[in-house]
């Protein structure tokens, strides 16, 4: 199993969890990704995980068309 594959199940049973809880989904996603940040400023410098982050947020449109990419 890669690693999408297996943080993709992790974060699926995290969220049943959090629904068993009676958590809002998107409540959850929000705390899990500030603790994921969070953990992650232990093992990364600043600059690399906020441009990692920076990277993330400028491609979540999936329907955008990049200049980089080629038809």
């Amino acid at each position: 199993m890669g690693g999408y594959a297996w943080a993709r199940e992790a974060l699926e049973r995290e969220l049943e969890l959090a629904r068993t809880a009676g958590l809002d989904e998107a409540m959850a996603l929000r705390t899990l990704l500030s603790a994921v940040v969070e953990r992650s400023k232990r093992t990364r410098s600043l600059a690399d995980l906020a441009q990692e982050l920076t990277f993330l947020a400028d491609n979540l449109d999936e329907e955008r068309d990049y200049a980089f990419m080629r038809p």
